[in-house]
């Protein structure tokens, strides 16, 4: 298996995975957040949150083009749950998926296997270099740990989701 393959299937599998959760969640609960503990976002910032999690930043990977300036601080790339934009709907965040999923295949094709291989490639938040390849994988991960972190926030608003939901089966 090489970087597209890999990466490609990552991808249907988390994005797959991801939609089947965002489908069980309730307009009337994106506002909801966990009660105890500090800085967590709402229901509605996860999903907006997710929608940008992988793709763009593929993008950013590939062409070297970010969505903010170039002097932007690490708070400005991590700001608190309160600074972080909300989804307004389920279906909104669904269309975003969809357009998102579509962007991190496309980067993929455009990055080549060579380049996902062999191109040594750093973050804004680690400039150090690493393949391009494991740097999109890593995206692919951001991706599937705010899966995880719906799959729980289903769970605590009494969603029945279980094993088969977070993997998408």
């Amino acid at each position: 298996m090489n970087w597209t393959e890999l990466l490609t299937k990552e991808i249907e599998d988390t994005y797959g995975a991801t939609v089947g959760l965002v489908k069980m969640v309730d307009d009337k609960n994106l506002g909801w957040k966990p009660k105890t503990g500090e800085n967590w976002m709402t229901t509605g910032q996860l999903l907006e949150h997710i929608t940008t999690a992988c793709g763009m930043c593929c993008r950013g990977f590939v062409t070297g083009e970010w969505p903010m300036p170039a002097d932007a601080k690490p708070e400005d790339m991590l700001p608190t749950a309160d600074k972080m934009p909300a989804a307004q709907s389920k279906a909104e965040t669904l269309k975003k998926l969809e357009a998102d999923k579509a962007l991190a295949i496309g980067m993929i094709k455009e990055a080549g296997e060579k380049n996902l291989a062999g191109k040594a490639t750093p973050a804004p938040w680690d400039p150090t270099p690493m393949p391009l390849g494991r740097r999109l994988l890593s995206m692919v991960n951001h991706l599937g740990q705010h899966k995880s972190q719906l799959f729980y926030y289903l769970k605590l608003q009494g969603k029945p989701v279980n094993t088969m939901n977070l993997y998408g089966m």
